[in-house]
């Protein structure tokens, strides 16, 4: 991120941090409850949103070299990830083309050829059919046109991208339009796969990613863990189309007031620098690390999602860590220990998902799912975004134009 841009966003939350006042998109606006119940807007956003667009799946780090292969079935397609034998990223329909059977039942690894299960027909991590058992008996198969069927897929600037359609378009340059160069800048290509935590529980995806859509809640559900050292009340928001970024301070902005402008760093005074990307995505970038988010409804159910949080770190602060643990200086890894400590361990995998487990899921989602049953119940016809939660109205506006819904109603004062 370019340096004017990070003192312009710095002196912002300065701003408001002075003055005790969150930011203000001087406008409320009135959502149907609608969003998070209904099956035929659920049903269209699978088919629009998940089956019909494009996803980011992962990080470089996450094919770490030749050979290397993950696995997913979030969006209605199994998915067969691969980095060949001249590292170059392919994304796979994971079936076998003799009878549908996944060619490959492991989350992730390392393999040069993958064999189905069920008759062994083989497949080369660049989708070639290399072999069929007893092919005198089965048949004669053309082998160049029956390979695993290829998903388009582009790897840009660390991040990994694939369309569930083998004919889909695949534009990242459209997708991210000016925030590509940005992203960029992070090297997010750079930070190795660190690990992984999953969260199903019984609330709409929508509600899932509203809790990453404002900072008025910090002090008041967070009081005794991300309170603690974030007070919140205070955000700054760019849109870039459908995508947006969103960052709010952190208690080391205070130290910038005594530094020349040309020293300030954006991946310090931030708590997080978060970014939201259509349609499920949020994607939490800092010091030598990365959070990626990953928002999936059930099929079928609107009441019910799954989060997917992947951890990723540079391999300095991965070494930092463990130099740590070795010599007892990092100290044994709690809710109490990340927060009160001021998250001095947050640049380990342990805090992080310390920090997703005591915070996202047993305190912000636990709010979801209270939601979830008031807007199941029928009698709560509507929520208030206010002026102060402007990244919810950016996703809502959103969400409702791209599945041709009546826009968000403005509340007149």
């Amino acid at each position: 991120m370019e340096q004017d841009l990070q003192v312009s966003i710095l002196k912002e939350l300065m701003r408001q941090w002075d003055e005790g006042k969150n930011i203000d998109a001087g406008v409320q606006y009135r959502m149907p409850t609608s969003a998070y119940v209904c099956p035929d807007i659920a049903a269209k956003e699978w088919d629009i949103m998940f089956q019909n667009h494009p996803q980011l799946i992962g990080l470089s780090g996450d094919l770490p070299g030749p050979g290397t292969f993950i696995t997913l079935d979030d969006f209605g397609t199994p998915v067969l990830a691969t980095r060949d034998r001249d590292g170059q990223f392919h994304a796979f329909l994971n079936a076998c083309r003799h009878r549908g059977v996944r060619v490959s039942q492991e989350e992730r690894g390392r393999k040069n050829v993958f064999t189905c299960p069920f008759h062994a027909w083989s497949y080369s991590n660049a989708g070639d059919l290399v072999a069929i058992p007893d092919e005198d008996h089965f048949g004669a198969i053309d082998k160049s046109c029956n390979g695993l069927i290829e998903l388009p897929a582009v790897e840009r600037d660390g991040l990994l991208w694939m369309h569930p359609q083998p004919d889909g378009e695949l534009n990242v340059d459209e997708l991210l339009g000016p925030l590509a160069e940005e992203l960029a800048s992070f090297g997010l290509g750079d930070l190795v796969h660190a690990g992984a935590k999953t969260i199903t529980m019984n609330l709409n995806w929508k509600l899932a990613n509203d809790t990453f859509g404002e900072t008025y809640h910090f002090g008041k559900l967070h009081r005794n863990t991300l309170g603690k050292i974030y007070p919140g009340n205070n955000l700054h928001l760019k849109e870039f189309g459908r995508n947006h970024r969103f960052v709010t301070a952190s208690p080391a902005i205070e130290k910038f007031k005594e530094l020349p402008e040309e020293q300030w760093d954006i991946k310090v005074g931030a708590a997080f620098i978060l970014y939201y990307l259509f349609p499920n995505i949020t994607l939490i970038v800092g010091n030598g690390s990365c959070t990626l988010v990953k928002m999936f409804p059930e099929e079928g159910n609107p009441g019910r999602s799954t989060s997917q949080i992947f951890a990723y770190y540079s391999q300095e602060v991965i070494d930092q860590a463990e130099a740590a643990k070795a010599d007892g200086s990092l100290g044994e890894i709690s809710k109490d220990s990340v927060y009160q400590e001021g998250g001095r361990g947050i640049k380990t995998l342990e805090a992080t998902m310390e920090v997703f487990s005591s915070t996202i899921e047993q305190e912000d989602y636990l709010m979801g799912e209270l939601q979830q049953k008031s807007a199941g119940n029928g009698l709560l016809t509507h929520v208030i975004f206010g002026r102060n939660e402007p990244p919810l109205h950016h996703f809502h506006k959103t969400f409702r134009e791209v599945l041709g819904l009546s826009p968000l109603e403005e509340i007149k004062q």
